[in-house]
């Protein structure tokens, strides 16, 4: 059985089914003080006593008030250690400014279309997620030029790409090393990526994928962008770098009102609807 929801009340739910021998359990949950965890699981599987397949995706949020307890990754873990037999993944993460609390927990081999949300605590150990097609990041604190190197080489069949995150990098490796031709270089590749979404993004991200010598994007992209990042990472569309990305781009969505202008159409010759 396949469970997609957006709801904690699936749970009562899937309890009641107590001949249940295989489920996959897709589900965001907003909650008021806790996360999901371990406890709650091995609960459910207590009242599914003949389920032998469980694969599970599961995202919780909680508000921050001043007296819940943060728990941390590592407590999270601790609540999966009966499950001996299954890989399992957690990623928790706090949004001081946004006041949301968010715990990823997933079994391994991860089988689900998307990954969402991914912050710099995207786990560290090196997995690989061979079904996903769609990825979103977010965070309050920078993304380094590592952290998308982690995020290309885990997700090698993704299509679509959307970021979310105005501050600017504080370590550009990936700058660094290109300047001093540094034999460590390698360009970051989504050989696969048809769909690129860089809305509320600090220019220093439009800069990394857009400079041909930093990014290797397929052909036929769709660029969804703010124009206050692409006309600074362009340095007002006059950045030769940039021009061989730019032209892999066929669908262009400039998310405000703009006078389109000939330097900025000759950065995009493909573009049809400009």
């Amino acid at each position: 059985m396949d469970v997609y929801f957006y709801d904690e009340l699936i749970f009562p739910l899937v309890c009641r089914m107590i001949n249940l021998k295989e489920l996959t359990l897709d589900i965001i949950v907003e909650r008021y003080r806790r996360f999901i965890d371990g406890n709650d699981l091995k609960n459910l599987c207590n009242h599914v006593p003949q389920l032998n397949k469980f694969i599970f995706n599961i995202q919780s949020m909680i508000s921050l008030e001043d007296d819940i307890h943060y728990s941390s990754n590592e407590e999270i873990q601790q609540t999966f250690i009966d499950f001996i037999d299954n890989k399992i993944i957690s990623c928790v993460d706090y949004s001081p400014k946004k006041k949301i609390g968010q715990c990823h927990i997933y079994s391994y081999p991860y089988t689900m279309k998307h990954y969402k949300n991914i912050t710099n605590n995207f786990p560290s150990e090196f997995f690989i997620y061979m079904y996903v097609r769609e990825v979103s990041l977010f965070d309050e604190r920078p993304f380094e030029d590592d952290f998308f190197v982690r995020i290309a080489k885990s997700f090698p069949l993704m299509k679509k790409l959307s970021l979310t995150n105005r501050k600017p990098q504080k370590h550009k490796e990936y700058e660094q090393l290109k300047n001093n031709n540094n034999k460590d270089f390698a360009i970051i590749e989504y050989p696969h990526l048809t769909e690129l979404e860089l809305v509320e993004v600090h220019q220093d991200y439009a800069k990394l994928f857009l400079d041909h010598t930093k990014t290797s994007l397929s052909n036929k992209i769709c660029l969804d962008i703010n124009y206050g990042p692409l006309r600074k990472a362009t340095h007002n569309f006059k950045r030769d770098l940039m021009r061989v990305n730019c032209a892999k781009v066929t669908k262009l969505y400039i998310l405000n009102e703009v006078k389109i202008s000939k330097t900025l159409k000759s950065f995009f010759p493909n573009v049809q609807n400009l």
